[in-house]
């Protein structure tokens, strides 16, 4: 309107030309804008400097932004607040203000599905985090809750930013309340691939998996030095929170990779076996698998001889569709086995004991590890198919001084709880107080299926044997028929049977087959717990 009014006197001959001059200005200032943003894009991608990224990529490590390159599909990631800077003005910190602020946010997608996701900057101020950077990252989180959307987190930093004091600190508790927030609401996976010490742990603690990098990760609250000078123990970043250290030993981390392309390419698969948050099914995929496939070998998986170990690992790829199944703490706890399949394109949760490794019996570690991964799935309406053979709990003092009492009532309590369709096999022993833990019939389990070879009881036959004939135990041949009369009368599934325990006895061969049209006919499943704010599982 300014205009109109101050040339409302000129000829029109020169008014036309005032207007191409203008234009042709606007156009001057558009470019130079466009030519800064671009400039300025530039400058925040390169982080910390091209000499830093160098740096980086000596010591194995892919930078941020590659990182989320990789992680998502091509051409999909929108970043968010890429210009933000911090606001210390302490310790020379004006003096650097890097755009961006150490650490990459936004959303893109894995296979077509929409995903949050952050990644630390290890070249801007060692990935440290600051008031500002903690703030970027909680913004994404919180959008992530408000959108239902998985958060995928990727850990790279230094800690808490010094400078910045009680501000850092306040900046962590504040991603720890929506770590919080966000459980049981949307996936949150997190991956460490560089440091990761401090407060700065405490975050990836509270989400659902944790995946390493071999060789270039660590996490640790204190680390070698604090250790020495505290402690007088000598003792390697590597060996205090490397990969090995938290995947064998402690069970922090769910999987350790060889490097950074692999851990992000394992991410990638595992969230195609997830939904994207809790009011959501897992997602279907195509399957090019028979449902009612025949699988002759199960009839020989168990040997004759009940001593005798065999490898559940075989019946769980057989049961699966293509034999794709992707195991969680792989290498912790070995004598139970956790992870995901596909039955008719449907995730479900897989939880086996493993006769390989302890005989497959129950203890502190395997108890933890399946638990929580039982109720994982119960969180996110994920199926849960569990294969039996467990001998009972073992024994021996370290257990008990270590409260396998409570740590076993942890997944007894986590199967009772679970609303989910629950599809259980006992493939041999199930004994004692370790067969109502594995998701028994009372439990509230759907389908109880049992092998011909099945054993249940309240313990093996020549324990049972034992205390039962305890006056005969001077007498070989007396006990050894007890013993047989024992097994004749409990070592098979059909006195569970007799009582409504087990819903049928099948043949091996036609696991998959029955198991398949299990969980069809679960589809439709509706269960409720009685209302309560929220349980107290002995932790």
């Amino acid at each position: 309107m300014k205009i109109f009014c101050k040339y409302a006197k000129i000829p029109f001959p020169k008014l036309h030309w005032r207007y191409i001059q203008l234009l042709v200005q606007g156009g001057d200032i558009m470019k130079d804008i466009l030519t800064e943003l671009e400039s300025r894009r530039e400058e925040a991608r390169l982080g910390g400097g091209q000499k830093r990224i160098d740096a980086q990529h000596s010591r194995g490590k892919l930078t941020a932004r590659e990182r989320v390159e990789l992680l998502l599909d091509d051409d999909s990631f929108e970043e968010f607040d890429m210009f933000v800077t911090h606001r210390c003005n302490d310790f020379g910190m004006e003096k650097q203000k890097p755009a961006g602020d150490g650490v990459v946010t936004g959303w893109g997608t894995i296979n077509g599905r929409m995903i949050y996701v952050f990644s630390q900057d290890f070249t801007v101020f060692g990935g440290s985090l600051s008031e500002t950077h903690a703030q970027k990252i909680c913004k994404i989180m919180d959008m992530a809750i408000q959108n239902g959307a998985p958060v995928i987190g990727i850990n790279d930093s230094g800690g808490a930013r010094i400078q910045e004091g009680v501000a850092s600190l306040a900046g962590y508790a504040e991603v720890f309340q929506r770590n919080i927030l966000a459980s049981g609401v949307v996936p949150q996976i997190s991956i460490i691939m560089g440091p990761c010490a401090g407060g700065a742990v405490y975050s990836p603690a509270m989400t659902d998996f944790i995946f390493m990098v071999k060789d270039t990760s660590y996490m640790f609250v204190t680390g070698p030095d604090v250790v020495k000078t505290v402690t007088n123990e000598i003792v390697t970043a590597e060996e205090l929170g490397g990969a090995s250290t938290h995947t064998k030993k402690s069970s922090v981390a769910d999987g350790a990779f060889e490097n950074d392309v692999e851990a992000l390419a394992e991410v990638r698969r595992l969230v195609d076996f997830l939904p994207l948050n809790n009011r959501q099914k897992p997602p279907q995929r195509p399957f090019f698998d028979e449902p009612e496939r025949i699988e002759a070998s199960l009839d020989t998986l168990v040997p004759d001889n009940t001593n005798k170990p065999y490898d559940m690992k075989e019946l769980i790829l057989k049961v699966a569709d293509e034999s794709d199944f992707y195991e969680i703490q792989e290498d912790f706890a070995k004598n139970i086995i956790t992870g995901f399949i596909r039955i008719e394109g449907q995730t479900v949760g897989v939880v086996a004991n493993q006769p390989m490794v302890l005989a497959g019996c129950l203890d502190i570690d395997s108890s933890r590890k399946a638990a929580r991964f039982v109720r994982f799935c119960d969180a996110f309406e994920i199926p849960i198919l569990t294969f039996v053979d467990v001998p009972g709990f073992l024994p021996g003092t370290g257990q008990e001084y270590g409260g396998v009492i409570k740590h076993g009532a942890k997944l007894l309590f986590a199967y009772g709880e679970a609303t989910v369709p629950k599809v259980t096999v006992i493939t041999r022993k199930a004994y004692g107080g370790a067969y109502d833990v594995m998701s028994s019939k009372h439990l509230r389990g759907d389908f109880n299926y049992a092998w011909p070879t099945a054993e249940i009881a309240v313990m093996g036959a020549k324990g049972a044997t034992e205390i039962i004939h305890r006056a005969d135990l001077g007498d070989a041949d007396k006990i050894a028929a007890h013993t047989r009369d024992y097994e004749g009368r409990f070592a098979n599934p059909f006195v569970a049977g007799e009582k409504g325990f087990i819903d049928e006895v099948i043949q091996p061969r036609s696991t998959r087959k029955r198991v398949s049209r299990a969980f069809a006919s679960l589809r439709g499943k509706s269960l409720k717990n009685p209302w309560k704010k929220h349980d107290n599982i002995p932790l």
